[in-house]
């Protein structure tokens, strides 16, 4: 038996998707590099 095949979403009705997308707001992220974490380094071996 062949796994069936996954489901695809298509937007059929974009004056109402774009205008949803308006009323949402913006989703811009802004990112800081002074907020950036990195991680320590390894001793070395």
């Amino acid at each position: 038996m062949s796994n069936p095949s996954p489901a695809r979403y298509r937007t059929t009705n974009w004056s109402s998707y774009n205008a949803s997308l308006r009323k949402r707001g913006s989703l811009l992220i802004w990112v800081d590099e002074d907020i950036t974490w990195r991680a320590p380094s390894p001793p070395p071996s």
